[in-house]
């Protein structure tokens, strides 16, 4: 996704949104349809340490560069159902032909390098836990500001769409930064329980 909370030149705004059920709460700037709102609220900067949802929110970082968040949001119902739950190892036996199939899938992002990239990274994923013993202990060795470092790492490791701009929204996205704008509901509800530092 790109970023959200900061923009890439100043700091962002923040404007008031209602909904039947949160009226009258101030949020993140981004955060503007139905399905944005509903992200936000729920999911934007909550510490993560399941590595299938880390793969699914890799995923689907990935598969944004270059569209909207909005745009992943429709889709990511269905990228749960064809890319098995987000199970790396299953996606990681995915077959040429089955990527074949994927690509005439409507509901998904029908871009051959992001779908290989998928594939390409599953194998990597599982590479990295065998390495650490799961994911999510491979990414507390990385600090709040460390996007670039983790960007070069996994390109090292032959990761595929993991550049600085889409690690740094992914760090947003799965708790390793708190990036809500002061003034959102949000921000001082994270504060209390996000970490600088990726930990248990």
């Amino acid at each position: 996704m790109p970023l959200r909370s900061k923009a890439r030149h100043g700091r962002p705004t923040f404007r008031r949104r209602e909904s039947q059920s949160l009226t009258d709460r101030s949020r993140c700037d981004w955060a503007k349809s139905g399905l944005e709102v509903r992200y936000h609220d729920r999911e934007w900067g909550v510490p993560v340490r399941g590595d299938r949802r880390l793969f699914e929110m890799l995923t689907l970082e990935g598969a944004q560069a270059g569209l909207s968040w909005e745009t992943i949001l429709q889709k990511r119902d269905r990228y749960r159902e064809v890319f098995a739950k987000f199970d790396p190892t299953a996606v990681a036996r995915f077959t040429p032909a089955r990527v074949e199939r994927l690509l005439l899938d409507p509901g998904i992002v029908r871009n051959r390098a992001k779908v290989t990239g998928t594939v390409a990274n599953a194998k990597r994923f599982l590479a990295v836990q065998r390495e650490f013993g799961t994911f999510a202990a491979y990414l507390r060795g990385f600090d709040a500001d460390g996007a670039e470092a983790l960007s070069r790492d996994l390109k090292r490791r032959g990761f595929t769409f993991v550049g600085p701009t889409i690690m740094h929204a992914f760090m947003q996205a799965v708790g390793m930064r708190d990036d809500h704008q002061p003034g959102c509901w949000r921000a001082l509800q994270s504060r209390r329980v996000v970490p600088r530092r990726f930990t248990k």
